[in-house]
């Protein structure tokens, strides 16, 4: 019994033995393959590395067999990224302090070059913006920065795909998202844009009024050459006022009876005869006094005088 049992036993270890091993083996290679199998898809390129030494052309899309600890791989998106700019202080060309923040829209074109010629190329395209921005405002003045936003975007884009070109970037757009002004500012703009309103509404107003002006003047020239039109738009114009329901009358009187009395007017006030004006007085001296002795010709009034002294007295009493 117990030779039989004995073969067996051997038997069945070994064939532990053997499904142990087989079992190790596949556990081996699903972990190498693991390792060494990479799977880069449409919109990425594989950097690789082996044993340090970079391959001049970037891998993918597809499957990328790799060894293990010799091989190295590093995965590059070339979907077009977005970098926001968060909002800076900047002083404009006028000495005027406004916040600016922007938007950048980059993509990779040299997988290669984006991993070895900078250490991280989303950061470092995010300085590069930030500080073009800050340039690039403090060049132009308020007025022009609001008025030609498209020309400071491609300018920006310009100065900003200049630096990254050389790390295998690409700048595909730029955008200035917001522009915070001052409030003391905000209030000005508001007070001129206000009186610009009211500058055009005037003027408006006062070309309207010189177009009825010489509208009314060729009506009135084209009227006064036929009187009958004249007493025709009178009438319309009674068929007007009926039409409104009202209790006010008006008769038209027309101007050729007021004529006779203008031209008598005239007339009258021409005939007038002008009206003399007489000349004021001369201011009197008053005479020296003298005695009652010493008047010459005895008639009672003080003694030398004239027709200017005696201008504006009172008569002497009667005597008695």
């Amino acid at each position: 019994m117990e030779s039989l049992v004995a073969p067996l036993m051997a038997t069945s270890g070994a064939t532990v033995g053997v499904i142990v091993g087989v079992l190790v083996a596949l556990f081996v290679v699903f972990v190498f393959l693991s390792s060494a199998i990479r799977v880069v898809t449409e919109y990425e390129r594989s950097v690789f590395f082996r044993l340090g030494h970079v391959r001049p052309e970037a891998k993918g899309p597809g499957v990328i067999f790799r060894f293990p600890i010799v091989d190295r791989l590093v995965k590059v998106t070339l979907r077009v990224e977005v970098v926001d700019i968060p909002p800076q202080a900047v002083i404009t060309k006028d000495n005027v302090t406004i916040q600016v923040d922007a938007v950048v829209y980059f993509q990779v074109v040299d997988p290669v070059q984006a991993v070895l010629g900078v250490d991280n190329f989303r950061f470092a395209s995010q300085r590069i913006a930030m500080t073009s921005l800050r340039s690039i405002i403090g060049r132009h003045e308020l007025d022009n920065l609001l008025a030609h936003r498209e020309d400071v975007n491609n300018e920006l884009r310009t100065v900003i795909a200049a630096s990254t070109g050389h790390w295998g970037v690409e700048v595909r757009q730029v955008e200035l998202r917001d522009i915070t002004l001052p409030p003391e500012l905000l209030r000005a703009m508001a007070r001129q844009a206000e009186a610009e309103r009211e500058r055009r509404a005037k003027v408006i107003a006062a070309t309207g009024e010189l177009e009825a002006s010489q509208e009314l003047s060729e009506a009135a020239a084209k009227l006064y050459e036929s009187p009958g039109a004249l007493q025709l738009r009178a009438l319309q114009t009674l068929a007007e006022v009926a039409s409104e329901h009202n209790s006010t009358l008006v008769f038209p009187v027309p101007i050729e009876l007021l004529t006779g009395f203008i031209t008598h007017g005239r007339a009258a006030a021409d005939s007038v005869p002008p009206v003399a004006v007489i000349p004021p007085a001369p201011p009197r001296t008053p005479p020296p006094p003298v005695g009652r002795g010493d008047s010459p010709g005895g008639s009672g009034g003080p003694a030398g005088s004239s027709a200017e002294d005696l201008w504006g007295q009172e008569p002497p009493p009667p005597s008695s």
